[in-house]
């Protein structure tokens, strides 16, 4: 009996001393991963205050004489307000109209009982599937031909077709949890469908719907693609297609470059900030169903 006894305790202190080295091994990785996503973006802002010669010199070097030369000459030489303001409202457009129609759409496919009513649901989670660049050209002869190219709408429309996807299975997701009760309580009552839909199951949504949208806004401000052959014109440039204009030919000054980068993502750094746990709630609250 002595004997199994201590062979039972050297068991519990091995597993001890493994389950010790596992979590520091987890905390080294989380360390090292987290370095890893930070450092690009400090190493983007520390060296958009050099100037040119000291980025030559030592790309990855701390600049010795800081300066907010850069930003000046980015703000004074380039339209970079108006390339925000395009991105602004094309982002706010879309991502009205992904939230509304995610949740509309998303509550009709939890809710309601219809024939299709999987096809049609599996047929939207398609969509996610779908490569961008394989619509490019199909998407802008068709634009084309209607003559929605150079506006704004042009890139409303896709970005909305878009993201809905996956707007749409968050959107079901977290209705499935919403008990059912809820909503014959207000029917026994005398509430009509919109009022339900709107006036109570909406609210109770709002932590998945400010998750699709931030996800959405995101994706909105950062697509470059349909921008590039959608818009021609100078004053309907969003954001990342603006930053192309301070890559030359031949010679590229990154220190501009790198300043007008961290004007471009500071609307999207600074919503992150305030609203990261906003995303966490609302993920883990659309993946359990009810």
């Amino acid at each position: 009996m002595k004997n199994e006894n201590e062979s039972q305790t050297i068991k519990l202190q091995r597993a001890a001393r493994w389950g010790f080295v596992g979590r520091i091994a987890m905390n080294v990785y989380a360390i090292i991963a987290s370095i890893s996503c930070l450092f690009p973006m400090i190493w983007l802002v520390y060296s958009s205050l050099k100037t040119q010669f000291e980025f030559d010199v030592d790309s990855f070097s701390l600049p010795q004489n800081p300066t907010l030369d850069n930003y000046v000459h980015v703000l004074s030489t380039s339209p970079m307000f108006r390339y925000m303001l395009n991105s602004i409202i094309v982002a706010i457009i879309s991502v009205f109209g992904i939230i509304l129609f995610s949740f509309i759409v998303g509550y009709f496919v939890a809710r309601l009982k219809f024939r299709g009513r999987r096809l049609i649901f599996n047929l939207f989670l398609l969509g996610m599937l779908v490569p961008v660049h394989s619509l490019m050209v199909p998407m802008y002869v068709m634009f084309s031909n209607i003559g929605l190219t150079d506006s704004l709408v042009a890139l409303i429309l896709p970005y909305i077709c878009f993201e809905l996807p996956q707007g749409i299975y968050l959107a079901e997701s977290y209705v499935h949890s919403i008990p059912r009760e809820m909503e014959e309580a207000a029917s026994i009552d005398g509430a009509s469908f919109s009022y339900t839909l709107f006036r109570i199951i909406l609210p109770i949504a709002k932590p998945i719907l400010v998750t699709i949208g931030i996800i959405s806004f995101f994706y909105c401000w950062n697509e470059f693609s349909f921008a590039l052959i959608l818009i021609s014109r100078e004053a309907l440039r969003t954001v990342p297609l603006g930053l192309t204009l301070f890559s030359g030919s031949f010679t590229t000054n990154y220190p501009v470059m790198m300043a007008a980068m961290v004007i471009a993502t500071f609307p999207s750094l600074l919503i992150y900030v305030f609203f990261s746990r906003k995303i966490m709630d609302g993920m883990v609250a659309g993946a359990v169903k009810g």
